[in-house]
């Protein structure tokens, strides 16, 4: 598989599980596939074989000691622009899924918050973290338990 082809299958490949987290979270088969670790695996195994077999190894030294100019380095390589493509989407799916549970086990609406964790993740861990404070039904509970008690 050409690194154009790989880059394209991890693309393509993420892209049902975030349509059905946003589109169909209630739908069984959205649970069954999403309670799975499962759709990971694929994006690990060519995640570790294109790190081992195009990033130049002088460049990944650079994870072990950061600096700017070797990242901007690796990430200049087709490479080391695949490995890190492939790193955000595995990282990004597995954030989706977590707020997608967040918001099957509290009730919540977390669409906003998928749509923003799939393009810009930071931004969409934010939107949900806000969401679930905002729609705590456990919050709203013990807030009126201690207005009773008062």
């Amino acid at each position: 598989m050409t690194l154009t082809q790989a880059f394209n299958f991890s693309i393509y490949y993420v892209a049902p599980f975030w349509a059905i987290m946003i589109f169909l979270p209630k739908w069984n088969i959205t649970k069954k596939i999403m309670g799975s670790f499962i759709p990971f695996i694929p994006l690990c195994c060519l995640y570790i074989y294109y790190l081992l077999t195009t990033a130049d190894p002088s460049s990944l030294g650079s994870a072990f000691i950061p600096k700017l100019g070797e990242y901007a380095k690796l990430f200049g390589q087709d490479g080391g622009a695949l490995v890190v493509t492939i790193h955000f989407l595995a990282m990004d799916l597995f954030l989706g899924r977590w707020i997608y549970w967040q918001g099957q086990e509290k009730n919540i609406w977390v669409a906003h918050s998928l749509i923003f964790s799939l393009f810009f993740a930071p931004a969409g861990l934010l939107s949900h973290l806000i969401t679930a404070y905002f729609s705590d039904n456990d919050r709203d509970d013990n807030e009126s338990e201690t207005d009773a008690a008062v």
